[in-house]
């Protein structure tokens, strides 16, 4: 999506320090977004989010709930103001909670840019860029290229930054399948 930059997948929400997958404790699973707000507005991420799940369902567990973690004052207003709006037009209750942000942590490696890990043929060739995998996880081409994979995007966006990933001519083609 335009503006964004940088996505990580991670756990919030919880008391345990340094939670793992298989010892959560009372933490959820999450998505931390980096973005441009001269690009994309923080209105604009909770329209996209409140577009992209359930809002009125019941959570599964706490680890798998419906969340909006804020980092401050302004953005839990707009979460709040967005929650509002949304139960006025459902006409019902809007399950979705707001928190603020205490503390994320990284999930573990084979959980980041998901999509792109499950196609080496295209990751094996960023993560050569990268030797410290921790730099494949904050790369910008490596989080563009995970959600066109998962089928974010369009033919025409993916034109128009494709030259800009640093991938080889058969990289390029391989992604474009995956789009067009």
């Amino acid at each position: 999506m335009e503006g964004v930059y940088r996505t990580r997948v991670g756990y919030t929400g919880g008391s345990l320090e340094n939670p793992t997958y298989h010892n959560l404790g009372d933490h959820t699973e999450a998505f931390q977004v980096d973005y441009d707000p001269a690009l994309l507005s923080y209105e604009d991420l909770l329209e996209i989010f409140w577009d992209n799940h359930n809002p009125t369902g019941k959570a599964w567990s706490r680890q798998y709930r419906a969340a909006i973690f804020t980092h401050n004052q302004d953005q839990e207003n707009l979460a709040l103001e967005s929650k509002a709006a949304l139960e006025n037009m459902l006409g019902q209750k809007v399950t979705t909670e707001i928190v603020s942000l205490e503390k994320f942590y990284l999930a573990e490696d084979y959980h980041q840019k998901y999509y792109l890990q499950a196609r080496p043929e295209l990751a094996d060739e960023l993560i050569a860029y990268y030797p410290d995998f921790r730099d494949f996880v904050e790369s910008t081409a490596a989080a563009r290229i995970n959600g066109y994979i998962g089928g974010y995007g369009n033919a025409l966006r993916l034109a128009e930054e494709i030259e800009r990933f640093g991938l080889s001519p058969r990289s390029r083609g391989m992604l474009k399948k995956f789009v067009y």
